[in-house]
């Protein structure tokens, strides 16, 4: 799931710290999902994907394979 929101972030242009400001999601959580010490819960989910314009399932898709 991290891979897909960098992707996304990067093509925006824009920073972790943007998109915390933005978003509400903190800085820290993206450290964790990065390092995977937690994984994305649902509602940050849908944030960001009303942030990036994506359907959510661009994110669930990454958990299948």
């Amino acid at each position: 799931m991290y891979e897909k929101y960098c992707l996304l972030r990067d093509k925006k242009g824009v920073t972790d710290y943007r998109v915390a400001e933005e978003t509400g999601i903190t800085k820290s959580t993206f450290s964790d999902w990065k390092t995977g010490r937690s994984k994305p819960k649902f509602d940050k989910l849908l944030i960001l994907a009303k942030y990036f314009d994506v359907p959510v399932e661009y994110f669930a898709e990454d958990e299948r394979g």
